[in-house]
């Protein structure tokens, strides 16, 4: 076809076309109109007949042009041209406008053209298949035998322009052509050979031209079944898989048509299979089935692709396209994954929250602590102990009477003080009294003060009570337990009245003073057994506050150990600390002694140790690590089961005793009986 082919305007003259024709060497052009729209064909032959007419050469050639336009569609079949027998075609595209013009020169080398390629594929085809293919013509001359006939046929000899009469009677192809009736899976006998064969007659205008007959070995049959039975088979079990998926399956070949999906990518994505088989990836993303399309650009880039994608349903995917080549490297398939990721990204949305909600969170108690915490004296971060701290923050606001319980040496006074320090009362005076460490005879005295000249010995202007001094402030009654029965009426009455009467005194003495009371005891016990007063009991215990011990509350020590080692480097100008195994024993020790005994440690420790990290060997014997799976570990053999056993028994054994000093207790904590221990332990000891 002629692209863009000269074209002549309706107001052209006969002169004006002829000299353009000799220029250009044409035999033929469109007319077009003044809104570019054909009008007319004007031809060689047309200028003749006009020139025998004696036309003028003025004369436009919109009188002497053919109206009579035949015009083809671009996309028309070149055999619907060729019949057309039109010597120049005009071609048009769907608006009607002119785009060529086809010449029965250019119809001719596009017929022959596409008759070579069609015969090159005939004769590819003929030599792939596994069938024999010989056809003859309507004399019985062999025309073509394709690989496959010789093969079956074992021919030696070229048989290609012999008669098949001569060659090869028992195929009674020539029958065919006699005859003109085809016949259809007929079995014949060929040599040693039962052939199941078709004869084909051949008609053009209703006359036979030609022959052929298709053919194949019976005995190839049952293994081509047995093939075709496999292949079946895999098929099923593969469309099985394929169908069992819970991710979506897609599959596209190398032009990007649709060939399968499964159920789980309609249950996806929320489209039908019917919608999307057979058709074009590329169509159904300009329709909006989908928003972006993997598969293509797989077939643009040729590698594996992913993609996250929002489907209609709601639901979230990560699509992943993957390329399949063929031997020749091309693409021939796209494998496309669609997995359901809707409930991890709901997931992943939470976990964001809870994060950011986290973060709030310990934002809050960070500051919490803090505020908790403002003192240089208490460490507190196991939120065992927290929550004690936000009780104890809680009650500091008002002025009720605090009974601090607790184990010696767990922190009692520190809270006391904290209390204090958080309460309206923190710019007056805290006074601690430990009435444990008052003689009995001069308690009184300290509390409540004397006059001059009370007693023996008495200071002559006398002295204030303790209980005066703390007027307005806090007063701490340390081990309250260890008072006596009468010394516990007096300190009632002085809570009850809020008054004092000093010893040789008359007169009451008001005094403002909060009470926050401590003792390690178990008060209900000794008020079961009369050695504390209910009444000062229910007195004292307005609001309890339990501070547990550390072996309770383990958060707490690795910060305690760390906070006492920091004020000891801050003191002395070292820089010592605790190596890893050490803190796992110190972790581990169950602290009898509470925070006053982590001190001592520490200290001790701190002096004695010669290098700057302090080891586990350096602690104390009664401080052992109880894991002691690290002495297995470490060896360097291999050991037999039944020793290793055996090795790790002793270990514990040993070690069970020398913390507990006696057979029972090391038994016990083992979950074993005394008997046991003992025997175990002469065995491994002898």
């Amino acid at each position: 076809m002629t692209k863009d082919p000269i074209v002549l305007s309706e107001k052209d003259t006969f002169e004006d076309v002829a000299k353009l024709f000799i220029n250009k060497h044409i035999d033929g052009a469109p007319v077009l109109d003044q809104y570019g729209e054909l009008v007319g064909i004007i031809t060689k032959n047309d200028l003749i007949k006009a020139f025998i007419n004696k036309i003028s050469p003025n004369t436009s050639i919109d009188e002497i042009s053919s109206k009579r336009i035949i015009t083809i569609d671009e996309d028309a079949d070149i055999k619907d041209a060729w019949n057309l027998n039109v010597g120049r075609l005009p071609v048009v595209d769907a608006k009607g406008n002119l785009v060529g013009i086809l010449t029965r020169t250019d119809l001719s080398r596009r017929l022959l053209a596409r008759e070579i390629k069609e015969s090159c594929e005939m004769k590819a085809i003929l030599n792939s298949t596994n069938n024999g293919v010989i056809t003859i013509d309507k004399k019985g001359v062999i025309k073509r035998c394709n690989p496959s006939a010789g093969r079956i046929l074992n021919l030696d000899k070229n048989i290609i322009n012999l008669k098949i009469e001569d060659v090869l009677p028992e195929l009674k192809l020539h029958e065919v052509i006699k005859t003109g009736i085809s016949q259809y899976n007929e079995k014949i006998q060929f040599k040693d050979k039962q052939l199941i064969c078709d004869r084909i007659a051949l008609y053009k205008d209703k006359e036979i031209f030609a022959g052929v007959i298709v053919f194949k070995d019976s005995s190839d049959l049952p293994s081509i079944i047995d093939e075709l039975n496999t292949v079946q088979r895999l098929s099923r079990k593969l469309d099985a898989v394929i169908e069992s998926s819970y991710d979506g399956i897609y599959l596209t070949d190398g032009e990007a048509n649709t060939l399968r999906i499964n159920k789980a990518y309609e249950r996806i994505t929320g489209v039908k299979r019917e919608e999307m088989l057979g058709s074009n990836m590329c169509d159904l993303e300009k329709k909006g089935y989908i928003s972006e399309s993997a598969t293509l650009r797989v077939l643009k880039t040729g590698k594996t692709t992913t993609i996250h994608q929002k489907f209609r349903t709601g639901k979230n995917a990560l699509v992943t396209s993957t390329p399949i080549f063929d031997e020749n490297g091309k693409i021939s398939m796209v494998v496309t994954n669609v997995r359901d990721i809707t409930e991890l990204a709901k997931l992943k949305e939470q976990l964001e929250k809870n994060k950011e909600l986290a973060q709030k969170y310990y934002s809050e108690i960070e500051e919490m602590r803090l505020q908790l915490l403002n003192t240089l004296h208490i460490v507190a971060e196991d939120e065992k102990m927290l929550q004690t701290m936000r009780l104890a923050k809680r009650v500091a606001k008002v002025d009720t009477t605090v009974l601090l319980l607790g184990e010696t040496g767990v922190g009692k006074e520190e809270v006391a003080k904290f209390i204090h320090k958080n309460s309206n009362r923190k710019k007056n005076q805290f006074i601690k009294i430990n009435c444990g460490a008052i003689p009995e005879n001069l308690i009184e005295s300290e509390l409540f003060g004397y006059e001059k000249g009370a007693f023996t010995g008495a200071n002559k202007e006398g002295k204030v009570g303790l209980f005066e001094v703390a007027d307005g402030g806090t007063l701490f009654l340390d081990e309250v337990g260890e008072l006596s029965l009468d010394m516990q009426v007096k300190l009632l009455r002085v809570l009850q009245e809020q008054e004092v009467k000093r010893v040789g005194g008359t007169m009451p003495i008001k005094i403002d003073v909060r009470i926050l009371a401590a003792t390690n005891r178990n008060l209900e016990e000794m008020v079961k057994e009369k050695r504390f007063r209910e009444d000062l009991y229910y007195r004292l215990n307005v609001v309890p506050i339990n501070i547990l011990p550390l072996r309770e509350r383990r958060g707490d020590i690795i910060p305690l150990i760390r906070y006492f080692l920091s004020g000891l480097n801050r003191k002395y100008g070292w820089n010592k600390e605790f190596s890893k195994d050490a803190l796992e024993c110190l972790y581990e020790y169950d602290w009898p002694g509470n925070v006053r005994e982590v001190k001592n440690i520490v200290e001790r420790v701190f002096i004695m140790s010669n290098q700057e990290k302090i080891t586990s060997e350096e602690l104390p014997k009664n401080i052992f690590c109880k894991n002691v799976n690290e002495s297995l570990t470490d060896t360097s053999e291999i050991l037999p089961l039944r020793d290793a056993v055996a090795k790790l028994e002793k270990e514990l054994i040993d070690k069970a005793f020398e913390k507990y000093g006696n057979v029972r207790s090391a038994a016990k904590v083992l979950g074993i009986d005394a008997s046991t221990f003992v025997r175990k332990r002469k065995k491994y000891n002898n």
